[in-house]
């Protein structure tokens, strides 16, 4: 018995509930940064373009150029696998729908490897996109509102488009904290339709022009956790192979085995566009 027999409709399912899982429930900040697709080599390079300034000339005389900054920032592309073995015999013997649960059980994993090699890019930021001061602006207090709006007057200060692109990701605790701020949960304040507690629940809500998400991984050393603001084009993610599955029938072992993987990387494109927010969690 070969691979080869496996009904190609088995195949093709379980690689399409792999996908669907792993956009529908899986990684959480694919879609908040800028993505490139279909990378060939071990890395990609993403072009990051500065800034120019316009001025006058005298009558008649050629117009100077403005020769804004060029450069790139290089994203280096990484395997990452999700496999299990199926007994041939075992799938005869459970009530439970083994391949819904494997293509789930892959694509929630790749997805949070998705998250977490863009959470490592925001963690590459300097200390000097750090939110800092005394009272609620220092690291020993939660997620307060001076801390955010400080936050967001070191992006304004650098010119970061206030486009909707914003990205806001806090802990569970820090949502927690977000919902004692008065202008964050009350309808006089954002509206109706802006309420952390309806729509997607209270999971995500877009509040002083940044979509704030409720994030479970990020970084903690020592009680401090580390959250975000950042703008989408700040932030570097590669895609050399996407989601795909591979199956085999292996006799030796009278089971399938079943694999997912991915190729991807990811990076910090300009630090200018984001800042950290830290505060102490119990």
């Amino acid at each position: 018995m070969t691979a080869n027999t496996i009904p190609v409709a088995f195949i093709k399912q379980f690689e399409s509930e792999v996908k669907e899982a792993y956009q529908r429930k899986s990684s959480k900040l694919r879609g908040s940064v800028r993505t490139k697709t279909g990378v060939r080599g071990a890395s990609v390079m993403f072009p990051k373009f500065g800034t120019g300034t316009a001025v006058q000339k005298p009558r008649n005389s050629p117009i100077p150029p403005m020769n804004p900054d060029h450069s790139s920032v290089e994203v280096f592309l990484s395997d990452y696998y999700a496999g299990d073995w199926v007994d041939k015999l075992d799938e005869l013997k459970t009530n439970i729908p083994e391949r819904q649960l494997l293509a789930n059980a892959h694509a929630y994993a790749l997805g949070r490897q998705t998250d977490a090699l863009i959470v490592a890019a925001l963690d590459g930021a300097t200390t000097a996109r750090n939110v800092t001061g005394t009272g609620d602006l220092a690291d020993s207090a939660g997620i307060t509102k001076a801390k955010i709006l400080k936050g967001l007057e070191m992006l304004n200060a650098n010119d970061v488009p206030d486009d909707g692109d914003r990205v806001g990701l806090v802990s569970p605790q820090g949502w927690t904290n977000m919902l004692g701020i008065t202008e964050f949960v009350n309808s006089q304040y954002i509206g109706q339709t802006d309420l952390p507690f309806g729509g997607q629940g209270m999971e995500m809500k877009r509040w002083l022009g940044v979509v704030w998400l409720r994030y479970t991984g990020l970084s903690i050393t020592s009680n401090i956790r580390t959250g975000f603001i950042y703008h989408k084009s700040a932030v570097a993610h590669a895609i050399q192979e996407d989601v795909t599955t591979d199956i085999t029938w292996h006799g030796d072992r009278a089971a399938h085995w079943i694999n997912a993987m991915m190729a991807m990387g990811a990076g910090l494109i300009d630090e200018a566009g984001l800042v950290r927010l830290k505060s102490t969690e119990t």
